[in-house]
């Protein structure tokens, strides 16, 4: 095995790793100073070159006579704003080369990186087959990356669903705003990415040494469950905000419901209160001591009539 190489330019933020004749360069935050550099020394198009500093170029496959050139982009959870985003990678291989251009954001990336430097049987592992297996290595991590964001979203749906069935309603229509806002970023990030992960086989296969046909098709696999989560997942929110709506319209009817039946039963009361509350002589016992006390009693055996009605009526 040939001796490491470990470089890092200060002036540029680059860092270069060299073993068995395979170099990855990898670079975080790109810059025109980084794209100047990669100009004068390979054989890059200046249009891939800008897509890398572009934030809204599309995942794709340019083919060279001499290289590839990728665009991919990666789900990265936003804590604050509470959503995915795209992170977008950019990538470069050549026969000897392998040249990654990313913000930083991806772990899964950085890590395997650092790996590579520290751990002489990791960069063995990753050097050893060519460009393309190291491509491989490097999608694979970012891919099965994408599970545990999927999860989390799984476990947050559960969570809502506990919610709708409890007294905090306006709690759970925010979170399921928030659940089908994060859904349709997912569902937007992993869409374009399935035809172009699904391209690498055909494209990579003259930058193997072993034939890795098994281990892209494992790795379209991968994309094809995300994605089948992720539109279960829309499906679930949907029913969800159709339970919502529904619990919510139940349980204003039940509200009415109450409300009109303490109305209905008021109604009589307040007429026989009008009645004997006139300024005049009314009744067999207006002038006696005890008329309020019958009063009381004609009002509580309207309630009673009354609400034995309702209850054989099944409205109570």
């Amino acid at each position: 095995m040939a001796n490491p190489q470990i470089e890092k330019d200060d002036q540029l933020n680059m860092e270069s790793l060299t073993s068995n004749d395979l170099t990855w360069v990898n670079i975080e935050h790109p810059t025109e100073r980084e794209t100047e550099y990669l100009s004068k020394n390979y054989p890059f198009h200046p249009l891939d070159l800008d897509d890398c500093l572009s934030r809204i170029q599309r995942p794709k496959i340019d083919e060279y006579e001499d290289y590839l050139f990728f665009v991919f982009h990666f789900p990265v959870f936003n804590v604050e704003a509470r959503v995915t985003t795209p992170s977008q990678l950019s990538m470069f291989i050549g026969k000897n080369y392998l040249i990654t251009l990313h913000n930083g954001d991806l772990k899964p990336l950085v890590k395997l990186f650092r790996e590579c430097q520290i751990d002489e049987k990791s960069r063995e592992d990753n050097f050893s087959s060519g460009s393309g297996y190291l491509l491989y290595r490097i999608m694979d991590r970012l891919v099965d990356y994408c599970l545990p964001i999927l999860n989390k979203i799984g476990g947050n749906i559960e969570r809502v669903e506990e919610e709708i069935f409890s007294q905090s309603m306006p709690r759970a229509i925010r979170e399921i705003s928030v659940l089908r806002r994060d859904v349709i970023s997912f569902r937007r990030i992993i869409w374009p990415m399935r035809a172009v992960i699904g391209g690498l086989k055909s494209k990579v296969s003259d930058y193997t040494k072993p034939d890795m046909s098994v281990y892209f098709d494992d790795m379209v696999d991968h994309v094809d469950k995300i994605w089948d989560g992720l539109d279960e997942y829309k499906e679930i929110i949907e029913g969800l905000n159709d339970t919502h709506d529904s619990l919510a319209t139940n349980r204003t009817n039940e509200v009415v419901r109450m409300l009109t039946i303490i109305a209905t039963i008021l109604l009589p009361i307040t007429v026989v209160a009008s009645i004997f509350g006139m300024n005049i002589q009314l009744g067999p016992f207006g002038d006696s001591p005890y008329s309020f006390l019958y009063v009381s009693l004609i009002c509580l055996a309207i309630i009673g009539g009354m609400l034995y009605f309702f209850r054989r009526q099944h409205w109570i």
